[in-house]
């Protein structure tokens, strides 16, 4: 099942290869964040250097991908054109606990005009686009 419509561009990993863990995770129906090597600290999103301790010694930590709504946004102005005829919809801003209380931006799965509280628990789940130009998967969420 899609949630988004086609015409948008396709997710793929930047150039300098950061972010590929990432998106190759998501294909698995994983959802792995960086984690600092050097101290333990949790960041999205990828970056080549800790936040906290500037460390370059950066690795990716699976996360069971679970969450709580921290905030939200109903949109209704389309941010492309191919979204013109599917507004609204929901972005939560998701706190993840297995991951040192990191956020994460999304979709939330759903009535787009569906009462949205704040605390809400969440999970993510995964939507695979194997037949694209470039096979991907999207992270979306639902509350649970």
């Amino acid at each position: 099942m899609s949630y988004l419509p086609s015409g948008l561009p396709i997710p793929v990993p930047e150039n300098d290869g950061l972010d590929k863990p990432y998106w190759d995770a998501t294909r698995k129906g994983e959802l792995v964040v960086q984690r600092c090597k050097a101290c333990g600290t949790f960041q999205w999103g990828p970056e080549w250097i800790c936040h906290k301790c500037l460390s370059f010694d950066m690795g990716w930590h699976k996360v069971s991908g679970k969450g709580r709504i921290y905030s939200w946004e109903r949109v209704w102005h389309p941010v492309h054109p191919a979204l013109k005829e599917r507004g609204p919809y929901l972005v939560v801003l998701i706190t993840l606990p297995d991951a040192g209380g990191l956020r994460m931006l999304g979709n939330l799965l759903g009535d787009a005009l569906q009462d949205v509280p704040i605390g809400a628990e969440v999970e993510g789940v995964f939507e695979h686009h194997p037949l694209a130009e470039v096979p991907y998967s999207l992270l979306q969420w639902r509350r649970i």
